[in-house]
């Protein structure tokens, strides 16, 4: 079996890689500084180190040996990166450099690199595929869309082999339910569980492609085993459906409260639901084209959007 380092495999979907690979037999180091992940969170079967990417020299012992390496480790979310761009280009871009840099010096076999469908930004067609121009509209975006150049410039110039997969707006188990890095899935459970009112950014019809925690793992697991890529390809991975925030909030609570009646998804009325101001930097439409990634990697999404809402509902 291969070793293999999981870098913010303490977060929420790190830890869900991590446990696939120890499943299935690998050796997995897990790097993380805990800023938003949950040491609780990682596999007990896998070596745990507390440490930083933006610090090569602190990471750079732990790749010896290793044949693999799933960089997840990154500051996410738009807002937070509109409200101070700085600590967003540290982590994400330096903080990639560093890992890839270190998996270079090591000799690794592969990274897989986990890269974000916000780089789209707002094209004017629909659904997105990889050959579009990336269009930014946050700090954010445009720091996940450096990781994935740096990713295809260290295989051309260095010969590691790399593969970056843009996800679309992951949901699942363990995902974060409050604070600045919350999703809005994460959010309204939350609520919902503190019988609260749904927050709706107003006025609730921007779409997401809402993707299952589960389908992301088996792409990266897809990503690393595969002989067809390792020269920095990019594959989409997403479901290829989306549902406006109006739609999200009426599933989940006619999910966790099926008592309630609801008028449809067009407006949400209190105590179930209240509406805040419009937020910067959203891109208004996500729908994905993960042709790609079925076709070369054998990649396909089985969960859908209402059996994931219902598996965390119950």
């Amino acid at each position: 079996m291969s070793k293999i380092i999981v870098t913010g495999g303490a977060g929420f979907i790190g830890s869900h890689i991590t446990d696939r690979l120890i499943k299935d037999g690998h050796n997995v180091i897990v790097l993380d500084n805990l800023s938003t992940g949950f040491k609780e969170q990682v596999n007990k079967k896998a070596k745990f180190v507390k440490a930083d990417i933006k610090n090569l020299e602190e990471i750079t012992p732990h790749f010896k040996g290793v044949d693999y390496v799933f960089h997840l480790a990154a500051r996410a979310r738009i807002q937070p990166s509109i409200v101070d761009p700085a600590p967003t280009f540290h982590d994400n871009v330096i903080g990639t450099l560093n890992v890839l840099l270190a998996a270079r010096d090591a000799k690794v076999k592969r990274v897989v690199y986990s890269a974000s469908s916000s780089s789209y930004g707002d094209q004017k067609t629909l659904p997105l595929h990889e050959e579009m121009t990336p269009s930014f509209k946050s700090p954010y975006s445009l720091s996940k869309y450096v990781g994935e150049a740096m990713c295809k410039l260290f295989s051309d110039l260095y010969n590691i082999e790399t593969v970056s997969l843009r996800y679309f707006n992951v949901y699942g188990p363990r995902q974060l339910v409050d604070g600045a890095y919350a999703t809005v899935v994460g959010i309204f459970l939350e609520q919902l569980k503190q019988n609260k009112p749904l927050t709706i950014v107003s006025p609730g019809t921007i779409r997401r492609d809402f993707t299952h925690v589960s389908d992301v793992v088996e792409a990266n697991i897809l990503a690393m085993k595969s002989k067809k890529v390792g020269k920095g390809e990019l594959f989409n991975i997403g479901r290829g459906e989306n549902y406006s925030i109006n739609e999200v909030a009426s599933l989940i609570l006619s999910k966790a409260k099926p008592e309630v009646r609801l008028a449809g998804a067009s407006f949400l009325e209190k105590p179930h639901a209240t509406y805040i101001p419009k937020r910067p930097g959203e891109t208004l439409v996500t729908l994905a084209d993960s042709k790609k990634a079925q076709q070369v990697l054998g990649w396909k999404p089985k969960v859908s959007f209402g059996e994931g809402i219902s598996m965390l509902t119950k």
